[in-house]
């Protein structure tokens, strides 16, 4: 069967403020205005938004789809991205205006004008060139969520060296494998940073890697814990000694718009790391008009996105969109639970935040905190909330509107993925009525159908698989060194209308009303007795119940019905479980979705393992589910305690 098959329903409608409507960018007819502009001519529309960057040679070609699947998007510009994010500021009243505003998990903060983050990077990517880095180069930065870390990323665009982030949590190994890949010759890094209250050595585990990895010829070294390190002579560099001696000033390199901005590496499945290129020009198009519209960015706003740097969330969403905008950027360095479960509403509060950015992941963990800990803190400067990661639950939807919107806030529950650059279906908060649990619908520019496996056209309700018809300026380029791996990861095997399409990996269905309803990775697709269903709607209907905070749904082989159905669920804080817990919630699934999705088994557990960017290892519950114990890969894992618990579970099934 290449259906998958939707029995979620949701009726309830959150249309936006007529306040909002009033100051928002774009209201419904102007949001009409650009889908019919975006779809009379593509090209023409994505070389006008393209006008929001600065170009030293304006382009005058949009898309050239010639050698399908390789595209390229203003090929005939040039520019330096940095110019956008920084230089145009400094003749404007953004000049001396707060640019970042860094909260460190201790409780030390810094506050960067446009200016002195200009001069920062300015002294950075100067010191860059003098240790012979160039235009074409790859630099690796493995760092702590600290102000130097966004100042790495822009230096090394300023002189067109392509930067490659690794998220802090990463080991020694994935630090070894990526940069042999990329072919680094040198790695940004910290000391160590704080997570938790514990200091994580960053340092020792780039010497690790480095025993492995004979391209890298200089390590530059920020001071941030202040711990014992080891510097080796020649190759290691005090980030403070390198820019004490530069002066504020670095000409920019200016770039094609195709030259590789930076290369982000995903998990694949052949365990080789999978590094997404991403363009200058045709990316930083896509996030200046994703962030402008999306979030309403103005200038009175404190944005604060609680993502990570080493994730494109962080890329997209708090180095280069809201810089290009002359946003005030709000970044943290530690957990949300350190030192106390308040401490995102703290900041908020503290620093007059009005735009929160988080994951579905972070709002569950909110809910099994309990209610209290934003019901103390005022954040009434709040105007809009947004979601990323992965499908939000309608629970969680409507916990995220109540307790921390206070009922006023819009929300933008976004649908994107590494591999796209930039966010590609959301509500504009002052133009789309919004539905708990779908990010709803395309955005101007963006072609997005579900089909059939033989690539029909799925009908309203009707699930299947989520694809992008048409090239878009954000787009991937390629599959850094391995050009076939990204024609076949990416465009396989899916057409429409004869032509091979982007596949996101993802099952959705459309509505009656047109709203996307993204329905989870296709990999975690259920095969009960014939039907196949979607764990995303299982773990929606699950969450759903009030006694439960977060859950997990994955399939175990089953002799009679091909796949059995094991949930791991996590209670809120406030409901203990009771003998009579586990038959509850089956009986609340039956009647949210029926029978063929009732669990087979539930696992009660105090939390599910994750990555420290908020995912939840599903390949890990399948293993645990099947064999009673992971023995995958465990990388990426923020507590490796959560599997020694876990495998411990008491199953309730009879």
């Amino acid at each position: 069967m290449s259906t998958i098959e939707s029995a979620q329903s949701e009726k309830r409608l959150f249309p936006p403020s007529g306040a909002f409507v009033q100051q928002a960018h774009l209201d419904s007819e102007g949001l009409r205005v650009l889908h019919d502009e975006a779809s009379a001519d593509p090209g023409a529309f994505w070389l006008g938004q393209a006008e929001q960057l600065v170009w030293r040679t304006r382009p005058t070609q949009g898309l050239d789809d010639s050698q399908h699947p390789f595209v390229r998007w203003f090929a005939d510009g040039r520019l330096n991205l940095t110019e956008s994010c920084l230089d145009r500021h400094l003749h404007t009243a953004r000049r001396n205006k707060a640019a970042l505003i860094w909260e460190g998990e201790p409780g030390d903060h810094r506050v960067l004008t446009y200016f002195e983050l200009h001069r920062e990077v300015c002294r950075t990517a100067a010191a860059l060139l003098r240790l012979g880095i160039k235009t074409g180069d790859r630099v690796i930065v493995y760092m702590p969520m600290v102000p130097e870390l966004v100042i790495a990323v822009l230096a090394c665009a300023r002189i067109g060296a392509t930067h490659s982030v690794i998220f802090g949590g990463f080991s020694a190994e994935a630090i070894r494998d990526r940069i042999n890949d990329a072919g680094a010759i040198a790695v940004i890094t910290a000391d160590g940073g704080y997570r938790r209250g514990k200091v994580v050595p960053l340092k020792h585990n780039v010497d690790e890697a480095l025993q492995h990895c004979p391209g890298i010829r200089h390590v530059i070294v920020v001071s941030r814990t202040g711990q014992d390190i080891t510097m080796h002579p020649g190759r290691d560099h005090f980030y403070s000694d390198l820019v004490k001696a530069e002066s504020g000033h670095c000409e920019p390199a200016i770039v094609p718009a195709e030259h590789p901005l930076f290369i982000l590496y995903t998990s694949g499945t052949t365990g080789k790391p999978k590094g997404v290129v991403h363009s200058t020009g045709g990316y930083g198009t896509q996030v200046a008009f994703t962030a402008k519209h999306v979030f309403d960015l103005r200038d009175e706003d404190t944005y604060f996105c609680t993502a990570d740097v080493g994730w494109v969330t962080g890329h997209s969403y708090i180095v280069y969109g809201p810089l290009i905008h002359g946003a005030t950027v709000v970044i943290y360095e530690g957990a949300p639970d350190t030192p106390h479960k308040g401490r995102f509403w703290e900041i908020i509060d503290k620093w007059g935040v009005t735009i929160f950015y988080t994951a579905p992941t972070a709002i569950r963990a909110f809910m099994r905190w309990g209610d209290q800990f934003p019901r103390g803190y005022r954040m009434d400067t709040l105007r809009l909330l947004g979601t990323v990661g992965e499908p939000i639950n309608p629970a969680a939807w409507m916990w995220y509107h109540e307790h921390i919107g206070r009922g006023r806030c819009p929300i933008v529950d976004t649908w994107w993925q590494t591999e796209t650059g930039g966010i590609m279906v959301s509500p504009l908060p002052g133009a789309t009525v919004t539905k708990p649990g779908s990010c709803t619908r395309p955005l101007p520019g963006i072609a997005v159908e579900v089909i059939h496996k033989d690539g029909t056209r799925c009908g309203p309700n009707e699930g299947g698989y989520l694809v992008i018809t048409r090239s878009w300026p954000g787009q991937l380029r390629t599959v850094w060194g391995d050009p076939e791996r990204y024609r076949k990861t990416y465009f396989g095997d899916l057409t429409v209308d004869g032509r091979s399409v982007y596949f996101t990996g993802d099952g959705a269905r459309f509505d009656e009303d047109g709203y996307l309803w993204v329905m989870g990775r296709v990999d975690d697709v259920l095969n009960v007795a014939g039907h196949r269903i979607g764990t995303a709607e299982v773990e929606s209907a699950l969450v759903g119940h009030p006694h439960v905070a977060e859950a997990a749904v994955v399939g175990r082989p089953d002799e009679l019905k091909g796949q059995a159905i094991v949930a791991f669920v996590t209670l809120r804080s406030s409901h203990a479980k009771t003998p009579d817990t586990a038959d509850i919630l089956k009986a609340h699934v039956v009647h949210e979705i029926g029978a063929i999705a009732r669990p087979d088994e539930i696992r009660f557990t105090d939390a599910l393992p994750k990555t420290r960017s908020g995912k939840i290892m599903r390949r890990l519950l399948r293993e645990i589910a099947t064999t009673g114990h992971a023995v995958g890969d465990v990388t990426t894992l923020e507590d490796l305690a959560v599997l020694t618990r876990l495998s411990a579970t008491d199953s309730d099934e009879e």
